[in-house]
């Protein structure tokens, strides 16, 4: 059982939140004006990329020596015809960045809430949560979590294939705002 700390009570927010606890783990919530503290063993900041940058700016010390997963997809929202990081990095490096102390790991983005949900993607696959990280035993304690959780779990690499990552997130969300796909849709892992 892992203590997770979750940054954001918003549609994904609760979903992930909901996968965690169904793994048997405890599951806290922080929102924007609450207090930074006690914080779990993984943090997740499920919010928007701007305030997930916030946060790593404020909260340095508080996260160093935690696993920090990045759900964002750094989206342009005003035209969402571009992500807003540089073309060769990623949300997740700009986040790992602000935060050296820390085991940054990219998770949750190629996600949508419902299919956490579901735990099925199109109620025809499972949900698979893909991760990106740098540190081994950080993807490996994020696995561990998802135990029992309802959702697969594909360890995608070393943190640089958080940026292939971001880009699959975006496409997935750029059809279903354009009714392409459901947002119960979406792409399935299978193996």
């Amino acid at each position: 059982m892992a203590a997770i700390t979750i940054f954001g009570k918003g549609n994904m927010g609760q979903a992930i939140g909901d996968v965690f606890q169904q793994g048997g783990n405890q599951v806290s919530f922080i929102d924007s004006g609450d207090p930074v503290e006690n914080l779990g063993s993984i943090v997740v900041l499920a919010v928007p990329y701007n305030a997930a940058l916030s946060i790593a700016k404020a909260n340095q010390a508080a996260l160093a020596g935690k696993v920090v997963v990045d759900i964002t997809n750094p989206l342009n929202f005003d035209t969402w015809d571009e992500l807003v990081v540089p073309a060769d990095s990623s949300a997740a490096a700009q986040i790992a960045a602000l935060l050296p102390d820390s085991k940054v790991v990219k998770a949750f983005n190629t996600t949508f809430a419902a299919t956490l949900q579901s735990r099925k993607v199109s109620d025809q696959a499972q949900t698979t949560v893909m991760a990106a990280g740098d540190d081994d035993a950080a993807k490996q304690e994020l696995a561990d979590a998802l135990t029992d959780s309802g959702v697969a779990f594909v360890d995608a690499g070393a943190l640089k294939r958080a940026r292939e990552l971001e880009s699959f997130g975006f496409l997935q969300m750029t059809l279903a705002a354009k009714e392409k796909i459901g947002w119960t849709g979406g792409f399935a892992v299978l193996k």
